[in-house]
């Protein structure tokens, strides 16, 4: 089978979405089958080059930011990548087209589609639905929306990464879609037993973007309300919220406690996960974080704002424990009755690392392949 892989970020561009992308195409290379992903470069420069064995086409789009693509730059994605997509189509003669993220991705999928009549795959991701981040999209859903509904009626199948994401497709668009989880290679981790013990001072960790919807200040918050408690802490990410980050960490006498990584490549950020005892997530929204996934790989207990995209990962009181989103008081008790309950955060950790096998790569990938392939049997190209 030949996939042509359509997404507007792709590694080392893009956060969890992009990196989701990745795995599943790198999954279907080592299974046989034949991948090029069209994406954006950074810049205005194009570029290709293979990465795990799939070939990469980088197209020039004024992208100026690895972890930040704004709505114009997601557009001149799509303009840019026009021509391209269809000189692949012409030359290489996919058998199916795989959109990740239904916008805008889905809107160039369906616009080559109807010059070649190679079908097309959705796979939606948080905010690319109606609905998933209403405080960043409903303004544009409003502009888009029959042009996405066309989009969505005219692919041949859709699938979405979480059960939160699936509800507000179906939702919005009348029609099947798939869950199909994000998938992690749990590797050596998936046989490694039962987490083993809680550190001496409780290591908490926050891998994200600084920004509005991740909500990182309500962390510094929180632990500023635990300072006679032992614990440390290590926040992994930037954006438009780190002074106010460092502000609340300086006001708060936290320095020493808390440090700021920046963005770290994965292999840095698996070491950091493997010696935290838990992930904090104060998100005011979320489809099925990659970060959250790779915490249970590392059997980390989860604690994360009560929003219906955590609850693929998370069971209160099993692995984790939630609170209202923005309550810094509420998140303040929850991480100090871990602090308090040693016993209690080793269960925790040891049900993530359980619950960790349910995102096993190999086996997501196996429903990917099920959708590709029979999607390759319902529409003949001309």
């Amino acid at each position: 089978m030949k996939i042509l892989v359509l997404c507007y970020e792709y590694p080392p561009l893009g956060g969890g979405g992009g990196r989701v992308a990745q795995s599943i195409a790198e999954q279907m290379v080592a299974r046989g089958h034949e991948v090029r992903v069209q994406t954006a470069a950074l810049g205005w420069r194009s570029v290709h080059e293979c990465i795990g064995g799939v070939e990469v086409f980088r197209t020039a789009s004024g992208r100026r930011a690895p972890d930040t693509c704004r709505v114009h730059e997601m557009a001149a994605y799509c303009a840019t990548s026009f021509l391209p997509t269809l000189r692949h189509i012409r030359a290489w003669h996919p058998d199916v087209i795989h959109a990740h993220f239904a916008m805008p991705t889905g809107l160039l999928a369906w616009a080559v589609h109807r010059l070649t009549g190679v079908p097309y795959v959705l796979t939606a991701h948080l905010g690319d639905v109606p609905g998933g981040v209403p405080e960043q999209t409903d303004t544009l859903f409003k502009f888009i929306g029959p042009i996405a509904r066309r989009v969505w009626s005219r692919a041949a199948a859709a699938t979405a990464v979480s059960s939160f994401v699936q509800e507000l497709a179906e939702r919005a668009y009348g029609r099947k879609v798939v869950r199909i989880l994000n998938g992690i290679d749990l590797g050596d981790e998936s046989v490694k037993g039962q987490a083993a013990s809680v550190s001496e001072q409780p290591h908490f960790v926050f891998v994200g973007r600084f920004s509005e919807q991740k909500q990182p200040r309500v962390f510094t918050e929180a632990l500023a309300q635990l300072h006679a408690e032992p614990w440390l802490a290590t926040m992994i990410g930037d954006g438009p919220h780190r002074p106010a980050v460092e502000e609340s960490i300086a006001r708060h006498g936290l320095g020493e406690r808390v440090r700021l990584t920046g963005w770290l490549d994965a292999p840095t950020v698996q070491r950091v996960l493997a010696q935290a005892d838990a992930l904090v997530m104060p998100s005011l929204s979320e489809g099925l974080p990659v970060a959250a996934i790779e915490a249970l790989k590392h059997g980390l207990a989860i604690i994360a704002s009560d929003i219906p995209g955590m609850r693929d990962v998370l069971a209160d009181g099993v692995n984790g424990r939630v609170f209202p989103v923005g309550d810094t008081g509420m998140l303040a008790t929850q991480l100090g009755s871990l602090l308090a309950d040693r016993p209690a955060l080793l269960a925790m950790k040891r049900a993530s690392r359980e619950k960790a096998r349910t995102f096993d790569l190999p086996r997501i990938t196996d429903e990917y392949e099920e959708v590709l392939q029979s999607v390759c049997g319902l529409e003949n190209r001309p």
